[in-house]
């Protein structure tokens, strides 16, 4: 998986704490639930910029994901603290281009790296759309602040 290699305009961090329910027979969490990781923290990155995707949803713009790569670099364990950084390296238009980076919080081990592309949709037509300026706009301004 290609990572940029430059800095990210915008990085938001979300901690969670692995479940026994999410890990496999060797105690690893199952490689299934990084998309999951992922699209909490995205949700929550989202949530951070003052715009929820319900909001977005009631004002007919849907966020399909388009695609999806991971590439695992050690495994997460049953009961490991993880930080799930969500990189933003562009300020979208049409395609919402979301980097992952899973790291151990005890140890500082990079777990998982992830690229997930959504677009902004509208709900009636179907078709891609430019992202909400509300969205947009919270988005340039904390990067401003950087």
């Amino acid at each position: 998986m290609d990572y940029p290699k430059e800095t990210p305009k915008y990085t938001f961090e979300y901690r969670l704490r692995s479940r026994y329910s999410e890990t496999d027979k060797m105690g690893y969490v199952y490689y299934g639930h990084f998309l999951q990781f992922f699209e909490v923290a995205r949700t929550e990155m989202i949530r951070s910029l003052g715009v929820s995707y319900a909001e977005l949803e009631n004002q007919g713009v849907m966020l399909p994901v388009v695609s999806a790569e991971l590439e695992y670099k050690s495994p997460v364990f049953y009961d490991e603290e993880i930080s799930i950084f969500v990189d933003v390296f562009d300020v979208p238009t049409i395609r919402l281009n979301t980097f992952y980076r899973v790291v151990s919080t005890e140890t500082g081990q990079l777990k998982t790296l992830g690229k997930v592309v959504l677009v902004f949709m509208d709900e009636k037509t179907r078709k891609p759309m430019r992202g909400p300026v509300q969205f947009i706009k919270a988005l340039e301004d904390v990067i401003a602040l950087r």
